[in-house]
């Protein structure tokens, strides 16, 4: 399975580049926003890939970041959303808006993108809801758990608490405070945690 592709840009089509690998030319799928992120032709570019293999096709998708196809690897597991829906809606919106509307239960947000009804949504926010952080972070899903046995060291959890009291989830703002907190240290105050969590969430 191919897991990256490294090479340069050759050309564009209206849902695909073709990136130039040593001379071989590879097919990707990509978001209107990924599309929109990478460099002009003859530039390099790197994407992270998922190989889909069927019995009369291969199919490679691509993502500017490991985050974004995870996500894409998660989006499919609701019923009735497959490679379209999911790239659809990593098109119009950005992990941390994704989280966030999940976690929110924002059936409209989700419906944002082309080709996502109401009912679609509500799969989605349902059954991603308890899925998104273990899923896509196994550390903010060791905090969420030590949250709420009330056993996350105290910044943290302060941290946590605040940025819910804003109007996030809690999975976010779980998953959130755990990025800050490996950027920030394990003697960052509650208040750096707050500021790093909020950067990630503006992502």
């Amino acid at each position: 399975m191919i897991g990256k592709l490294k090479g340069v840009i050759d050309s564009f089509g209206e849902d695909v580049v073709i990136l130039d690998v040593g001379g071989v030319g590879y097919m990707v799928h990509c978001s209107t926003r990924t599309l929109e992120a990478l460099p002009g032709r003859g530039q390099p570019a790197t994407l992270a890939i998922e190989t889909h293999v069927r019995e009369d096709q291969i199919r490679l998708f691509g993502f500017t970041s490991d985050l974004e196809r995870e996500w894409f690897r998660l989006l499919q597991t609701v019923q009735g959303v497959g490679t379209k829906v999911a790239l659809s809606l990593l098109g119009t919106l950005k992990p941390g808006e994704l989280a966030t509307a999940i976690a929110m239960r924002d059936k409209a947000m989700i419906a944002r993108a082309p080709g996502i009804g109401l009912k679609v949504a509500e799969r989605i926010v349902t059954e991603l809801k308890d899925k998104t952080v273990s899923a896509i972070d196994p550390a903010a899903s060791r905090l969420a758990d030590a949250f709420e046995a009330e056993q996350a060291p105290r910044p943290m959890a302060d941290a946590i608490s605040a940025l819910v009291n804003l109007g996030y989830g809690a999975p976010q703002a779980t998953a959130a405070v755990a990025v800050a907190a490996k950027s920030a240290g394990e003697n960052a105050d509650a208040a750096r945690l707050i500021r790093l969590g909020l950067k990630e969430l503006a992502r």
